[in-house]
């Protein structure tokens, strides 16, 4: 029942923030705050065991197959840096930070520290990501830096983990075991992408091909973390090939796959922004003696070095490389406004709660670990702090910074070259088998499809156009308009036929199915 409350209530607060002007993850934050102290709520605590391997797979998948692997390629530098450079900086910079200012914390366990909080979180990234109108570049080197950057803290985390319990952890283990779980998982993925794929192209029903698409990342996020390596990288990975190769999977699973793993990553990212927010009363109650101004104090302190830290890596990680002649021959020149807005959207989340949540409660011999409730205190005021201050700020600062928009007219260019040059083709197999009297079709079937291609033809040209100076249409609303009129007095007549028993319902479904496919086509020649 709890969990049932949890999903429904988080997705109730999500749909409501898509009315407002607040981001969704951080209404969900501040309710889950609220809510947390009301009475009879009960405890939500992040179990490690569970959000690691059933959240964090499909909440990357479903990011990671909507990226670009050519785009991601292109920019494979600079998210090197931040998934990798940055986060092992950050891990260091603020566990030195937190063993300078907390008293008793060992510098081991403020290296753990400093891992847990070390990586922006993918879903915090990406939700806000989608909110603002980024430039592309800044989009993809945020996205592929949220992808792989919790491969890069979880390594950090085992290795900061091993020496504080006492494992005896070198610096030589701790840099082969990254390497292990790096080049591991990559390797996982591909292996598994190529049969993965062929086994999506090869089923012959769409439920199967959807059912195995909700399998993939746990069986790529499973497998590579049975062989010790990254299950994240394992996981980006087979979604980056999978998505750079869903033209070749049908019709039928593409529409249902979008469809599914929307309402996946709606309830997750509700779910996980929510849990986040519902952790405060379980991180307080282990506070002890750091209650009060001292813990205030130094949660604003490792706040505010974890800012600070992300500032000192990215400027200089933009502008130096610059002075290499084959990195300016092959990249973009970088702007102060692109390194600032990618320095403040370092968001953290539900990621570096399940981890400091997965800190054992006693190291080797049997002692508590040293001040793992202060790790928890600090890790939750890290993330709740970055989601409110650079969660709100972030989009009005892309607005102050004033970013050129995308060129809508060159787009629509660039989408109408793209559509003449693939209408010939279009035409070959269309034309040739009409004209052979053994495949001839009836002049009206002919004659629909020859205008289903002119249409498509010519809907892009026609956006270009101007609006209906009477109706102050484009040409495109009036025909999604008509279309949606024509369909709708259809269903109509559908559903009255159903009603005085001349059809029964499952004719209705199967004639609503056809509307609705016809509804979708329209819809998208328009838009």
């Amino acid at each position: 029942m709890p969990l049932l409350l949890l999903v429904a209530g988080s997705a109730a607060v999500a749909g409501a923030a898509r009315r407002t002007p607040v981001p969704a993850p951080l209404l969900l934050v501040a309710v889950g705050l609220a809510v947390a102290y009301l009475p009879g709520v009960p405890d939500y605590t992040l179990d490690p065991h569970v959000v690691l391997p059933l959240l964090l797979p499909p909440l990357l998948y479903t990011s990671a197959v909507d990226s670009s692997y050519l785009d991601l390629r292109a920019q494979l530098r600079p998210v090197a840096l931040l998934s990798v450079g940055y986060v092992l900086f950050a891990t260091f910079a603020v566990g030195w930070a937190a063993y300078l200012i907390v008293p008793g914390l060992p510098l081991t366990a403020a290296l753990v520290l400093g891992a847990v909080v070390a990586p922006p979180d993918a879903v915090a990234a990406t939700a806000v990501a989608r909110r603002v109108g980024l430039p592309s570049r800044i989009t993809t080197i945020l996205q592929g830096e949220s992808l792989l950057n919790d491969a890069t803290a979880i390594t950090a985390y085992k290795v900061a983990l091993a020496a504080a319990v006492g494992e005896g952890a070198t610096w030589a283990g701790g840099v082969q075991e990254f390497l292990v779980a790096a080049f591991g998982g990559v390797g996982v993925g591909l292996v598994l992408m190529a049969p993965l794929h062929w086994l999506r192209t090869h089923l012959k029903e769409a439920l199967l091909q959807n059912t195995l698409s909700l399998l993939i990342p746990f069986v790529a996020y499973g497998v590579a973390e049975q062989l010790h390596a990254s299950g994240v990288l394992a996981v980006v990975t087979v979604a980056l090939y999978l998505g750079h190769r869903a033209w070749e999977v049908d019709f039928a699973t593409r529409l249902q796959e979008e469809a599914v793993w929307k309402m996946v990553a709606f309830v997750l990212e509700s779910a996980v922004f929510a849990l986040i927010g519902l952790q405060l009363p379980v991180v307080l109650r282990g506070l002890g003696a750091y209650r009060g101004t001292d813990a205030a104090w130094y949660a604003i302190v490792v706040f505010l070095v974890v800012v600070a830290v992300r500032f000192v890596w990215v400027y200089p990680s933009a502008f130096v490389p610059r002075l290499l002649r084959r990195v300016r021959e092959r990249e973009e020149n970088p702007t102060w406004r692109g390194a600032m807005v990618t320095a403040w959207a370092g968001m953290r989340g539900v990621v570096s709660l399940a981890i400091a949540f997965s800190i054992p409660l006693t190291v080797h011999g049997g002692a508590p670990f040293p001040q793992r409730n202060m790790i928890l205190f600090l890790t939750f005021t890290t993330v709740i702090g970055t989601l409110v201050v650079q969660g709100l700020t972030l989009p009005p600062l892309i607005r102050f910074l004033k970013f050129p928009g995308r060129d809508p007219r060159a787009a629509t260019l660039a989408e109408a070259n793209a559509q003449a040059q693939a209408s010939p083709a279009a035409e070959r197999p269309l034309e040739e088998p009409l004209a052979d009297g053994r495949t001839a079709l009836p002049p009206p079937l002919a004659d629909r499809l020859r205008a289903v291609l002119e249409r498509r033809r010519n809907a892009v040209w026609e956006r270009l156009g101007q609006t209906n100076p009477v109706t102050g249409e484009s040409v495109d609303d009036t025909y999604r308009r008509l279309s949606r009129d024509m369909i709708s007095a259809e269903r109509a007549v559908f559903v009255r036929l159903r009603d005085g028993r001349y059809i029964d319902d499952e004719m209705l479904r199967t004639l609503l199915r056809r509307l609705d496919l016809e509804e979708a086509a329209a819809y998208r020649e328009a838009a």
